[in-house]
């Protein structure tokens, strides 16, 4: 017996945005790693269906798992904003292959400076494609602001890094594990807003409950992308903060000590383990599309707001980006 897909809404979460669980949920779902491995055929099939279901043209003899499956694909690798294919290393199913190599290296190659250097500015490179990415496609980035946002953010990563390992050369060697992580966490809070300045200058789109476009608000650009930079800290913390501790035993044992080539390879894997779990569950923290009231807003917003609407509107939705 076929299943009723008259009243299917596609674009109905499966689980409640409202919660922490049910956020979490989600993107286990969309980032789930494999989905970087789907045929680029079946993308297209996924982006066809959702489409379809959002018409109401569903074809006939099509499952409600199968819709579900499409939507998983779709938003794994289209652009909320815009519905086009975003890049494969941009997108958040790529966090854990990517960054586990990435991040394994930097804990690894820590001690001399040119592999310190070379580390950040891969990892600060990498960072600088997923913001692109995943920024809220409806405030166009110049070339020129995307090449000072990557510049910006690679030197500030280096400069940390280089500087604290100057400054921990006496400090217990576990310490010195520990300036990857600073350098990725001060680098994220100039990398993030500087490839989204255009966001801060501009303002971010707003839109009613209804999806209708408001206008754009400097003050819900600066919380979405707050949002994002703790998200992105909060990714990389456990990993980089306990993995160093999690080494340091491991390589006062023997057997670890006689096999120093496959150091590498260990943290690698470790990251990975840590990622899988920490890319959902940061990117959960807050909702994607968030709520902000009215009464928060531009005062100049908040009168456009008064005059367009008859009845009062209490809040104002935007997508934050991940």
């Amino acid at each position: 017996m076929e299943a009723d897909l008259s009243d299917f809404n596609i674009d109905a979460p499966r689980w409640d945005q409202c919660t922490f669980l049910g956020r979490v949920k989600h993107f286990f779902n969309i980032t789930d790693p494999r989905t970087v491995l789907v045929p680029e055929r079946e993308l297209d099939w996924a982006k066809v269906m959702v489409e379809q279901s959002r018409m109401g043209t569903v074809p006939p003899g099509t499952q409600v798992e199968q819709l579900f499956y499409a939507k998983k694909l779709y938003d794994s690798a289209f652009h909320p904003d815009t519905g086009h294919k975003m890049n494969v290393i941009g997108r958040m199913s790529f966090q854990v292959p990517g960054g586990m190599i990435i991040t394994g290296f930097m804990l690894q190659f820590y001690r001399t400076m040119p592999a310190v250097v070379f580390w950040q500015w891969v990892n600060q490179s990498f960072n600088a494609l997923v913001n692109y990415t995943n920024r809220n496609a409806a405030s166009p980035t110049s070339v020129r602001q995307m090449a000072v946002s990557y510049i910006t953010a690679t030197t500030t990563a280096v400069a940390t890094a280089v500087g604290m390992n100057m400054l921990t050369k006496r400090a217990p060697p576990l310490v010195g594990r520990w300036v990857p992580f600073a350098a990725v966490a001060a680098a994220n809070c100039v990398n993030i807003p500087m490839m989204r300045q255009q966001e801060l200058i501009q303002g971010i789109c707003v839109k009613d409950r209804n999806h209708n476009e408001i206008g754009h608000s400097r003050r819900a650009a600066a919380i979405g992308i707050t949002q994002v930079v703790i998200s992105r800290i909060t990714m990389a913390a456990p990993g980089m903060i306990l993995l160093p501790v999690l080494m340091e035993r491991l390589e006062k044992l023997r057997f670890v000590q006689r096999v120093r080539v496959l150091h590498a390879p260990l943290q690698v894997l470790l990251s990975g383990c840590f990622l899988i779990f920490m890319v959902p569950v940061a990117c959960g923290l807050f909702p994607q599309q968030c709520e902000l009231p009215v009464s928060y807003l531009e005062p100049e917003l908040q009168d456009t707001i008064k005059a367009k609407y008859r009845e009062p509107v209490p809040h104002v939705y935007f997508n934050k980006g991940l």
